[in-house]
């Protein structure tokens, strides 16, 4: 029986319906109060019935911060797959982002080590992969450096990658994958959709960064070949395309036969606009749409190589434009 943590997010949806359609069996972490709206949409997506499906997944409510409850759920288990973290670039998050992220990781790893689990897949995150130095290209030999660039997402998921580097030095087979910024269908209110969202409201500017991205369908694929080769004790950057976020605006307005943003938005009008953002959220109590972490982001080039996973699994990837047309779409029959 194979273990899913994180079931109830976006990749998490996706991985389980695509082991259920492999005949596996399913067990899945669920916290208390959690709903199954992001499970349900992404199995409309496959056209599948998610309430008749349902029955082949043993959900099990736990907490990752909870040893004693993962070790409960590890009985029986062979397999593991670790999708469940906190992605928030709000700076009251940093504190969460450290409980759920770095100490859910380490109980999880402790976890199976005493379970003696037969192999595990880390979803971990390019922003664990260090900044490389003037735009060069980023792979997996780059080397972490604490800089102003690295967010406390980012910090939290290279704290977490560390869990795992330990669990393996103590014998615990598992493979890491550095999925780029995962776009798809089935998210409605985070995400990929919230890019769809913004451009259909009528977005007019755009920043001038650079980043990967992958389709999310990619990910799940790519963490099963792994989980089923004999690959051991490494990591993977998953990222089909380095691109402009002017041309993924552009591919998402062509979608929705929107008019693409215009005009260019720098560090200084960013600077100012997340700034407005901030007040706002003091007025309001609403999480502000763009943080300055969010902005610096979108105003930096970070190109990634998938190079690695190409040459160990000969796979081909999805291309985005696929993949933001999938998103539209289904983000179009849900409204």
């Amino acid at each position: 029986m194979i273990l899913v943590t994180g079931g109830t997010g976006f990749l998490g949806s996706h991985l389980i319906y695509h082991l259920i359609q492999s005949g596996k069996k399913v067990r899945a972490i669920k916290r208390d109060h959690t709903t199954f709206d992001i499970i349900n949409r992404v199995f409309s997506f496959y056209n599948a019935d998610f309430h008749l499906l349902s029955s082949h997944i043993e959900w099990v409510e736990a907490d990752i911060t909870d040893i004693y409850a993962l070790e409960s759920c590890l009985e029986g288990i062979s397999d593991v797959y670790h999708a469940a973290a906190l992605v928030s670039f709000q700076p009251g998050d940093q504190d969460r982002m450290e409980q759920i992220n770095v100490k859910g990781t380490a109980n999880l790893v402790n976890a199976c080590l005493s379970k003696k689990v037969r192999r595990l897949c880390h979803v971990s995150s390019i922003a664990a992969i260090g900044r490389a130095e003037n735009d060069q290209v980023i792979d997996e030999n780059v080397v972490w450096k604490a800089s102003r660039r690295n967010s406390n997402y980012a910090i939290s998921k290279y704290a977490a990658e560390r869990e795992v580097w330990r669990s393996m030095e103590e014998g615990l087979d598992a493979v890491i994958i550095n999925p780029s910024v995962i776009l798809g269908p089935g998210e409605i209110n985070s995400g990929s959709a919230t890019l769809i969202a913004t451009v259909e409201k009528g977005l007019k500017y755009y920043t001038s960064g650079i980043n990967g991205f992958v389709d999310v369908r990619d990910v799940v694929k790519i963490m099963v070949l792994l989980m089923e080769s004999d690959i051991s004790g490494e990591r993977f950057i998953v990222s089909s395309e380095n691109l402009t976020y002017k041309e993924l605006f552009e591919y998402i307005a062509t979608c929705l036969k929107q008019k693409a943003p215009r005009y260019r938005a720098g560090k200084w009008m960013s600077g100012i606009y997340w700034r407005l953002e901030f007040l706002k959220s003091k007025i309001t109590g609403k999480k502000p749409l763009v943080t300055q972490e969010t902005s610096r982001t979108a105003n930096n080039n970070y190109l990634y190589s998938g190079d690695k996973l190409k040459a160990k699994l000969n796979y081909k990837y999805l291309s985005i434009k696929e993949s933001v047309n999938d998103a539209c779409t289904f983000h179009i029959k849900q409204k």
